[in-house]
């Protein structure tokens, strides 16, 4: 009785805590001075099979340079990280962990399509000056301050991260669009099953299921705003729980090409009446495969069909992945954008998409 007790304690101390924060992001139309019009979530990536998924939206221009210097640990969020400052000063967070190199590769598959992305790097074995004092990222970091692999990823004031703010994927100014739906589908596609947003950590209540409990433990939304030159760019910022197996909560996992590749053959079945049947299975199912039709699939395949193979390779090597863990999700993930073929049909144009006016 003391045990059952005890976890119940525990368990009600992470919803609360989790609610807490929850409370704390506001909807984008608290937005300083937002208008919809203003609201960008994708633009025209041009020759998508041009766009280098080696270096992803920040180019080698970005790239983080030695030396590094150690800031402070950051214990947001579960995955282990910390704050340094590279030899050009730029600030960066690095990730550490399982969710490292699908978090870079996967930002950089939605922004080789056209969506909106931060700029991610993998790099591995780089020597972090000055950490101390580190908890969880201390089987990261060795004595001498060499890092095992992780995502770096750029914080930087232009484009300025709107912290604090948020968009739902039931709540946000572009509903009905086939860029919101093909945001959907990207993160079908590579398994992210991390899919709450905002309302999903204040509309249910914090004993409603069970799976909250667990998506509680990983509080606040991963659904985030840049503001640029008067614009308010939606994206998403965390693709971490993805390239792994969907499911439920004690199915799934992160960057598991046989739980992945073996999922693959369920991605997508058109039934009789020419619906969509999605096998995906995430903390919040319902609102991502919701509205997502064949038109829908339609539109992304005009840009996800131009990714090559070549594009996949690179980009996952330069994510962290082996020879044979990059050549097992090229095949996997092309077997699912077949799928996505046979579902799709004629195409239509679109230059950007903007807030419904």
């Amino acid at each position: 009785m003391i045990l059952s007790v005890r976890y119940l304690t525990v368990g009600l101390g992470f919803v609360l805590a989790a609610a807490a924060l929850a409370e704390s992001e506001k909807l984008y139309t608290l937005l300083p001075d937002f208008q919809t019009s203003k609201a960008v979530l994708w633009e025209d990536p041009g020759r998508v099979e041009d766009r280098d998924l080696r270096y992803g939206p920040g180019g080698p221009e970005l790239e983080p340079k030695a030396p590094f210097t150690f800031v402070k640990e950051d214990l947001s969020g579960r995955s282990p990280k910390v704050q340094v400052s590279d030899g050009n000063g730029r600030k960066w967070v690095i990730k550490f962990g399982d969710e490292a190199s699908p978090d870079t590769f996967c930002s950089r598959l939605a922004w080789a399509v056209g969506y909106i992305a931060e700029p991610n790097y993998y790099l591995e074995g780089e020597v972090i000056q000055g950490a101390h004092d580190l908890r969880r990222a201390r089987e990261f970091i060795a004595a001498d301050g060499k890092a095992s692999g992780g995502r770096f990823q750029l914080r930087s004031k232009d484009p300025e991260y709107m912290e604090g703010y948020s968009w739902g994927w039931q709540h946000n100014p572009f509903l009905g669009t086939p860029q919101l739906n093909g945001l959907k589908v990207l993160m079908m596609l590579v398994s992210n099953w991390d899919d709450k947003d905002i309302h999903e950590a204040t509309e249910h209540g914090p004993a409603l299921r069970y799976h909250m409990l667990v998506s509680y433990m990983r509080p606040g939304s991963n659904n985030a705003i840049y503001r640029e030159e008067g614009r308010y760019l939606f994206f998403i910022d965390d693709w971490g729980a993805s390239l792994g197996r969907w499911g439920a909560p004690f199915g799934r996992n992160k960057w598991d090409c046989p739980g992945f590749s073996g999922q693959s053959p369920e991605f997508l079945r058109i039934s009789s009446d020419g619906s969509l049947q999605w096998g995906y299975r995430g903390v919040s199912t319902q609102r991502i495969t919701a509205g997502v039709g064949p038109a829908d699939v339609r539109w992304l395949m005009q840009y996800l069909g131009r990714v090559t193979d070549q594009q996949l390779q690179a980009g996952l090597l330069a994510s962290g992945a082996s020879a044979e863990e990059a050549a097992c999700y090229t095949s996997a993930l092309r077997l699912r954008i077949g799928q996505l073929e046979r579902a799709a049909g004629g195409v239509q144009q679109t230059r950007m998409v903007t807030g419904a006016q």
